[in-house]
């Protein structure tokens, strides 16, 4: 019976199968305190009814009692077991999780959506909790109370053992169907979920557009009809879930009363004693007790089975991503002397049959300062994002100083800083902002780095100084300092190869030359790759690779390229002639 409703998934979790097996343990002992309980129950309420006193009972109340209460004992160890391993576990779940996110980078929140992104490591993560607190030790119930019930009662009254054995089938089908049909219902709520999550996320940031072009009224309309989406789903789940429970109650109190009717007759006719009578009676509700609780949770902890499994993979390609790691050769720390070589590299987007990237061969060494050019699309930002361990290539080989090395590695990311077009600001202070990367810096540290950004006149402007609340909830930032925020992590990390895609691209030109100074301190002594478009930043470059339609289309110093009268020198009259 457990088998029909076991998530396989569950298994697999770290330290379920020891949960799994004390559990089963303590429910074994569990289910011989309700035989035993029934047993000293019906005995006295036999020896009452029979003219006995109270005193020549005690015995049988106070074995009662121990019953009870070793009972209800073995059900609080089991659910404190159990919430110790689902805290844990969906504890665990998250950190893999948040860990594959930050590995992917922003390409697989743009996939699925921040709403949906933030819903799973919030919500999620609750779900998940509640879920595998509340199976597993319903599982084991269900496996092993009613059989100890089962056959306590053929052995005492083997009429009432048949009718419960048929009527159980009934019950369990009746929870398949309505589980298949619950699963059905779950996975369409969790999709229009998703939906209403990442459209909530896009309406809050796009109101003030909305605003401006004076369609935030008729935006209302799309709101709502989202969110009527999700509101006839949820109904439709909690309709199917008030049914379940109904139909569950109505079969089991009907089993009981067979049993009950079965055992007045023959009581009547004297073909059973009261005391047998009385204690199948009280066991028959008992019998049917975790098939009913089964399906109550069932129901309740949906969300949870499904936001386990979607967790689930994150963690599985996390460990699978560490196993391909620890399979690769040691990575150096990169250095002047340090060579970085791609051969024949190539990257291909799933579901399109274009490459992003082919036949990519390049060279990096020491502390370069390469510059990225190409038209919007021409694959500038895939190759920021390969390099940046984001994406896997599909064919092609990588060697640092001559030994293999894959950029999904920890030891490879862990010496790379990325500086994406839009900063990420978490709700907390300036200075937890800063020392994102670097929660472990002095207070001189960070100092240090807001004086290399440049946001030492703006933390003097706030009350509260560096401790100043920013981001969603707290003080907005302007774009330009925003990207200030971003280059003081960068300074205080300090790793030695430097990631840019288009960090410039958002800020007027006023702006941008604001934050060139502090960018060109940022680069000193690292090995820099900046995709961009404006072409301003290559007079600070050592090389520049062109890029045009997925392949390198030019490779040189900026006076190369112009001599050369290829892809770049067009892009330089292209803009010259916009001016």
């Amino acid at each position: 019976m457990p088998s029909l409703f076991m998530d396989r998934e569950l298994l697999s979790y770290k330290g379920a199968k020891p949960l799994f097996a004390l559990t089963a343990f303590l429910t074994v002992f569990q289910g011989l305190c309700i035989i035993l309980q029934a047993i000293y129950l019906g005995r006295s309420v036999s020896g009452l009814f029979s003219g006995k006193q109270i005193a020549s009972i005690s015995s049988d109340l106070l074995l009662f009692f121990v019953a009870l209460m070793l009972r209800y004992l073995l059900i609080l160890i089991i659910k404190q077991a159990c919430y110790r391993f689902a805290d844990r576990t969906s504890s665990e779940l998250r950190k893999s999780f948040l860990r594959k996110l930050f590995e992917t980078g922003p390409r697989s929140v743009k996939k699925e959506g921040t709403g949906s992104m933030v819903s799973l490591a919030l919500e999620g993560v609750l779900q998940t909790r509640n879920y595998l607190e509340l199976f597993v030790p319903k599982m084991a119930a269900n496996g092993i109370i009613p059989l100890l019930i089962l056959a306590y009662v053929f052995w005492a009254d083997r009429m009432s053992g048949v009718i419960l054995l048929l009527t159980m089938p009934i019950l369990i089908i009746f929870m398949i169907l309505l589980g298949l049909a619950a699963q059905k219902k779950m996975d369409d709520r969790w999709a229009s979920y998703r939906v209403l999550s990442n459209h909530f996320i896009d309406s809050l940031r796009g109101l003030p557009t909305l605003y401006y072009l004076g369609i935030s009224k008729r935006h209302k309309q799309t709101i709502n009809r989202v969110s009527d989406k999700y509101r006839t789903m949820t109904m439709s789940t909690l309709r199917l879930a008030f049914l379940s429970s109904f139909a569950l109650d109505f079969f089991t109190m009907l089993s009981i009363a067979f049993v009950a009717v079965a055992l007045g007759i023959r009581l009547v006719d004297g073909h059973i004693l009261l005391e047998p009578a009385l204690t199948v009676l009280i066991l028959a509700p008992e019998y049917f007790l975790p098939v009913r609780e089964l399906g109550q949770d069932y129901h309740a902890t949906l969300d949870g089975k499904e936001a386990a499994r979607k967790l689930n993979v994150y963690a599985k390609e996390e460990t699978i991503g560490k196993q391909v790691a620890t399979n690769e050769s040691h990575i150096d720390r990169w250095s002047k002397q340090a060579v970085l070589a791609i051969e024949n590299g190539s990257v291909a987007y799933q579901g399109s049959s274009k490459k992003a990237l082919d036949h990519l061969n390049l060279q990096f060494s020491g502390f370069e300062k390469i510059g990225i050019i190409g038209v919007s699309g021409a694959g500038k930002s895939t190759m920021i994002d390969l390099i940046g361990g984001f994406i896997n290539a599909n064919s092609g080989t990588t060697t640092v100083n001559g030994k293999a090395a894959v950029f999904t590695s920890s030891e490879w990311r862990q010496q790379v800083t990325y500086l994406p077009q839009h900063p990420y600001l978490f709700s907390a202070s300036l200075r937890d902002n800063i020392a994102f990367y670097a929660p472990e810096a002095t207070q001189q540290q960070v100092a240090h780095a807001v004086d290399e950004a440049g946001l030492d006149t703006l933390v003097s402007r706030f009350p509260n100084g560096l401790y100043e609340r920013i981001g969603n909830g707290g003080r907005q930032l302007s774009g330009g300092q925003e990207q200030r925020v971003a280059l003081a992590r960068a300074f205080l990390c300090d790793r030695p190869i430097l990631l840019l895609d288009e960090p410039t691209a958002h800020l007027d030109i006023e702006t941008e030359y604001e934050l060139k100074k502090p960018m060109l301190r940022l680069f000193e002594n690292k090995l820099v790759l900046l995709a961009t478009h404006r072409l301003h930043w290559m007079e600070q470059m050592d090389r520049m690779i062109v890029i045009k339609d997925g392949k390198i289309a030019e490779i040189g110093t900026q006076d190369e390229l112009i001599q050369a009268n290829g892809v770049y020198r067009a892009m330089v009259r292209s803009q010259l002639e916009g001016i």
